[in-house]
């Protein structure tokens, strides 16, 4: 009845949308389901009379909310009782200063593997609060990354408090298929790219921290995992709002957190946990990846990956066509055939397929029928 008083609401045509290949590299493609339970209880959120959006932080409605998504996040990365999981803001890019501010030494700020533009940031704003290592940065003459190092390559420093590694990097199209071991010394993962993209031990990582706009939620938040003996000897001598302590201490609750978001990440992830967990994901991703490299390689050149084999990502897939000119066409008409974002960052060039979890199998193949379609 109320809804029905509403003029402005009541003479809205009846909705009628056609729904695109979305390969953007975030914020990305997210589960229709998910998208079609938000849309169901948008208006009222468990008949409590309002939207998520309308309730606060603090009531019982959202705490429930808040406390079932940690422990879906806890379900489906297996992770131990020695890590606790936090809701951030900022992004990854409050994390690359968040990490060295909570976690160096005074006379060190960690040991960094430079794989690729975040990487290189990070290390850029570590270098602001303390002296970082540079453990590993081999670019090519271009300035572009197109592999990750081997174990034997890492120049790891004495007495670094964490090493940093970023395990997927979007815009080179290169990933870890290998954690590299720092022995006692904790890892310090950005995960953005590819969090839950498959099984994961957690053990001996001390840090995990991933913006949620790609693989596992819409942008706003950003799930941390932090080891419990790192919250014991985090700094203290930061504002209270940028403290891991203070932020666990409150269960992500010391300030009013996007509360949106967070609902829309709980949904993504019943939506994995109905699929299968990170074993499907996992299954489905190599599917995915598989079938578009193998694309790649088949076209006799007309479509090149610079990336080396052992370093290709199984998230982002990136590719050059014989010309600039070739590329523009390209991501013209597929955007008209339906395949939106495949443009390649403006920093590199290119295309790029973004195929994380919730990009379908489907969609890979109309892309890869398309490319055949256009190279002919």
């Amino acid at each position: 009845p109320h809804l029905e008083s509403c003029a402005a609401f009541t003479s809205l045509p009846p909705m009628n949308y056609t729904r695109h290949f979305n390969f953007n590299a975030g914020p990305s493609t997210l589960p229709l389901p998910a998208l079609e339970r938000a849309q169901a209880e948008f208006l009222d959120y468990k008949g409590s009379g309002m939207s998520i959006l309308e309730h606060s932080h603090r009531g019982k409605v959202y705490e429930a909310l808040h406390n079932e998504t940690i422990a879906l996040i806890t379900e489906l990365l297996a992770l131990p009782d020695t890590h606790q999981v936090l809701f951030m803001q900022g992004g990854a890019s409050a994390q690359f200063a968040l990490v060295p501010m909570n976690l160096r030494t005074d006379s060190h700020a960690g040991d960094y593997v430079i794989t690729g533009t975040w990487s290189k940031k990070a290390l850029k704003e570590a270098k602001v609060v303390g002296k970082p290592h540079v453990a590993w940065d081999e670019h090519s003459d271009a300035g572009t990354w197109n592999r990750v190092p081997k174990q034997s390559e890492l120049s790891l420093s004495e007495g670094a408090p964490y090493v940093h590694v970023t395990t997927n990097n979007t815009i080179m199209g290169t990933q870890f298929h290998e954690l590299p071991n720092t022995g006692k010394v904790p890892l310090v993962l950005d995960m953005s790219s590819d969090i839950l993209w498959r099984p994961m031990d957690f053990t001996n990582v001390g840090l995990m921290y991933a913006g949620a706009q790609k693989n596992i939620g819409p942008a706003g938040i950003t799930l941390v995992i932090i080891r419990k003996d790192l919250l014991e000897t985090a700094r203290q001598d930061i504002p209270n709002i940028f403290r891991y302590t203070e932020v666990a201490a409150n269960n992500s609750l010391q300030n009013t957190i996007p509360t949106f978001p967070v609902y829309m990440v709980n949904h993504v992830l019943t939506w994995v946990k109905e699929q299968g967990g990170a074993a499907a994901m996992e299954k489905r991703n190599r599917e995915k990846a598989a079938l578009l490299y193998e694309a790649i390689d088949a076209s006799g050149g007309y479509y090149n990956c610079p990336v080396e084999k052992e370093s290709r990502s199984v998230m982002n897939v990136v590719f050059r066509l014989p010309s600039e000119e070739l590329e523009a066409k390209f991501v013209a008409e597929s955007a008209k055939a339906g395949m939106v974002g495949l443009k390649g960052h403006r920093s590199v060039g290119g295309i790029r397929a973004s195929i994380y979890n919730a990009m379908s199998k489907e969609g890979v193949q109309a892309l890869v029928q398309f490319m055949e379609k256009f190279r002919k």
